[in-house]
């Protein structure tokens, strides 16, 4: 039997940590001490983490750094909203970098994170919070599941 390897619509059990340039860690699995479920072409990961990760098999670990364009995109100008003053609650924490849950009329929820408070006017930034930058992954496979399988 072949080792099984990280491919098109196979699952993939992993821990990651999720870096900055400067070492500083943005998320880490390892830290919640619950591994990530993904799986490839789901649409659920840019195409530049799962060509990393393709190929890789149980056990193997692998750190990488992919800029802006293949991890999560650049800041999007259309994602910054600016919100009345009056539909938060008025005990609300509007710190800057403060990041909030917002309801969409489907009734879906998106994070947001207070960028400014002027007036009644209050800055809300709908992009990835890595957005724009580039970012290093730290992962390491734990198991994989292959397509058929599933």
């Amino acid at each position: 039997m072949t080792e099984l390897v990280v491919g098109p619509g196979a699952q993939v059990f992993m821990h990651f940590n999720v870096e900055l340039p400067d070492g500083s860690v943005a998320d880490s699995t390892r830290a919640h001490g619950k591994p990530a479920r993904l799986t490839l072409g789901d649409g659920s990961l840019s195409a530049g983490m799962e060509k990393e990760l393709l190929g890789l098999a149980k056990g193997d670990k692998k750190r990488f750094s992919l800029p802006p364009e293949q991890a999560f995109g650049q800041s999007n100008p259309d994602n910054i909203q600016y919100l009345d003053r009056t539909q938060f609650a008025a005990d609300a924490d509007l710190s800057n970098g403060t990041i909030m849950a917002f309801t969409a009329p489907d009734g879906n929820q998106y994070p947001g994170v207070i960028r400014a408070v002027e007036g009644d006017s209050v800055t809300v930034d709908f992009n990835h919070p890595l957005a724009g930058q580039t970012v290093v992954f730290d992962v390491e496979i734990l198991d994989i599941i292959a397509k058929e399988a599933q």
